[in-house]
């Protein structure tokens, strides 16, 4: 069976004075219907613009998208707008995507008068608001009348009017605080469970993709620097990118908290118009040395570690407790 998304060589280069900003730059993963594939990585890592490329609101600037084997870059509008059926995205703030001037039911009800199924308007509403947690006395509120957690909820009924296959999932709670972050993954594997939804889980927090994705791919500077089942990854990360973002997650058991190795990486993430030769997390990397520095870089392959990682060192050892990056 054919993967439900095919992703191949996604770029995407935005304009600037001098350049254009390689925000997305040779990314390739599949999911399959019914998986989770979380997509990590810091701010300016580029998974978000991903995200938008992906349900075509941004077009990329090379690239293919694939859905269920259908290349969407060159959709019709009527082909694009059944697209948009199947393929749904919630975003990581929802008060700023949510209409202040519409209540809940107007919220929930736009995708199905779009989709030209308004006479289902009266059941489905009520219906999906259900499946995430909020009643018929939600129905008649306004986003500012709402809880954070009450509007990403909103944002998910939003996103299941419609019946999708696949939820892009945008950073869907990176607003909120902690213990409403655990509702909401704990709502997400859920409704997976009863409707068997694909996600795309975008996030810049490990911790928060642990316990839903299958899959992670870790992202850093517009490419896919390491790829591996959820278990393998957290159990033996190899990408020394992958380790710092681990270790700068939250463990719950406060003994293994107070006593696990830290990475601590120095500097700012590196300029996406002007990305480093070679290996482009080398300038922050503990492991380099100057045959990092040669380009194209290293490449997203099985080194012996039983999935892919762009790093040539990926099994030296590791560093001391209190580990700062090269500079």
């Amino acid at each position: 069976m054919s993967p439900l998304l095919e992703v191949e060589g996604l770029v995407k280069h935005f304009p600037a004075r001098g350049g254009a900003v390689r925000a997305v730059d040779d990314v390739s993963f599949t999911l399959d219907a019914g998986e989770t594939l979380g997509l990590v990585g810091e701010s300016g890592s580029g998974k978000s613009t991903v995200a938008r490329l992906v349900v075509r609101l941004l077009e990329p600037t090379a690239g293919v998208i694939r859905v269920d084997g259908t290349d969407v870059a060159n959709l019709s509008r009527r082909r694009l707008r059944a697209l948009r059926r199947r393929v749904q995205i919630v975003f990581q703030d929802p008060y700023s995507s949510l209409d202040p001037r519409m209540t809940t039911r107007a919220i929930v009800s736009e995708p199905l008068r779009i989709a030209g199924r308004s006479d289902e308007i009266g059941t489905r509403v009520s219906e999906v608001l259900a499946m995430v947690g909020l009643g018929r006395e939600h129905e008649r509120r306004y986003p500012h009348e709402l809880s954070g957690g009450q509007r990403q909820r909103v944002g998910i009924a939003r996103a299941l009017a419609v019946e999708p296959e696949l939820l892009v999932l945008d950073e869907p709670v990176t607003a909120l605080d902690g213990s409403i972050q655990a509702q909401i993954v704990n709502l997400l594997a859920d409704l997976q469970a009863r409707l068997g939804l694909a996600y795309l889980f975008i996030a810049h927090d490990l911790a928060v993709v642990r316990h839903l994705a299958d899959r992670v791919a870790v992202m850093h500077l517009g490419r896919i620097v390491e790829s591996a089942d959820g278990a393998a990854l957290f159990a033996a990360p190899a990408h020394p990118y992958t380790e710092a973002l681990l270790s700068a997650s939250p463990v719950p058991d406060p003994e293994q908290e107070r006593t696990r190795r830290r990475i601590v990486l120095s500097g700012e993430l590196p300029d996406a118009q002007s990305p480093p030769s070679g290996c482009r997390f080398r300038t922050r990397c503990w492991k380099a040395t100057t045959a990092c520095a040669e380009d194209p870089g290293p490449e997203l392959v099985d080194r012996g570690q039983g999935h892919p990682v762009a790093c040539l060192f990926p099994d030296s050892p590791p560093e001391p407790r209190e580990v700062e990056g090269a500079g």
